[in-house]
């Protein structure tokens, strides 16, 4: 009996390490977004910043698109939104890392 008990929790364990593999094969990057709201409604989006130490020049820019895009997706959700000012937003970007290398060939034929 006390052999399975011990088995099932090596089993379990294992489940739990597996599940958090999206740390090994992804990147995570910060993008920082402002969207400037008058009378409840959104007027202008802007990246202010894109943490990523290991990109270069074109693969920051085609984060900021990607970063603008999902700002611009959460312009009127509900805990977004406000009556005048400004709203600033963090985003957190996860891209695979098969997917990152791939930004520099493909930016020039992009979609």
């Amino acid at each position: 009996m006390n052999k399975w008990l011990l088995t099932l929790l090596f089993v379990c364990i294992g489940a739990l390490a597996y599940s958090q593999s999206y740390r090994q094969d992804s990147l995570q990057i910060i993008g920082y977004t402002v969207i400037n709201y008058i009378g409840s409604h959104p007027q202008k989006i802007d990246v202010t910043k894109v943490f990523c130490d290991y990109c270069n020049e074109q693969q920051v820019d085609v984060i900021k698109k990607q970063a603008w895009s999902m700002t611009y997706d959460q312009r009127y959700a509900p805990e977004n939104r406000i009556e005048e000012g400004e709203r600033r937003l963090a985003l957190f970007i996860r891209i695979a890392k098969k997917d990152f290398s791939k930004l520099n060939n493909e930016e020039g034929r992009r979609r």
